[in-house]
């Protein structure tokens, strides 16, 4: 479907759930309410979803329900901790960060012994950054920074990282991530990052 959506009906075809498990995870707060998007279609209206963020979802929770309750899976898709400290040795061993990302973070943030949750997704999105090849040091750097400074931000709402470059100039935002972002003419998008994405994958590491 155009947009992005899919309907209730090709979602419940493709993933194999039933309606009422849809509606079980949503009283849950496994799937946010405001993925249930009511449209007017041909047959009146009817319920439609953000189609990679309800069908990544779904994936995890039939992965993640044969070893988790309802709501041990909820506490992982719940908004940012705040109570979390990590020591600099687990960050390897819980694969939250590479060595080079920790190294690239240490230049910025000396002595640096425990992390925080912000710290630990600062960390997670500069591993990000680093391998996706797409970014030079310094706009890695810039991309870090804005997102340090946006941090406040993710818990009001949807945000994506991105980084634009034209003519070799480099700049980076934070926007949300339902609304599109027009450039100008001759610059082009080199990453966009879903905050909200990050965010869970690295609850499920720690």
């Amino acid at each position: 479907m155009e947009d992005g959506l899919i309907s209730k009906k090709e979602l419940l075809d493709l993933t194999g759930i039933s309606y009422g498990q849809l509606y079980r995870w949503k009283r849950k707060s496994l799937i946010p309410e405001e993925w249930f998007i009511r449209k007017s279609a041909f047959t009146g209206q009817e319920t439609f979803f953000p189609r990679e963020n309800i069908l990544a979802r779904i994936d995890k929770i039939k992965n993640m329900k044969e070893d988790l309750s309802l709501d041990d899976i909820a506490g992982k898709f719940s908004p940012i901790p705040s109570e979390i400290s990590i020591n600099l040795s687990e960050l390897s061993t819980r694969n939250i960060a590479s060595q080079k990302a920790i190294g690239f973070f240490s230049t910025h943030h000396e002595d640096h012994t425990h992390f925080s949750f912000p710290d630990l997704l600062l960390l997670h999105v500069i591993d990000k950054l680093l391998q996706s090849g797409d970014l030079n040091l310094d706009e890695i750097d810039a991309a870090a920074r804005t997102l340090e400074n946006s941090y406040k931000d993710f818990e009001k709402w949807n945000c994506d990282l991105i980084v634009m470059r034209k003519l070799g100039v480099s700049v980076c935002i934070v926007a949300p991530s339902d609304l599109p972002v027009l450039t100008e003419s001759g610059a082009k998008i080199i990453l966009r990052l879903n905050m909200a994405a990050c965010i869970e994958e690295l609850k499920l590491r720690i």
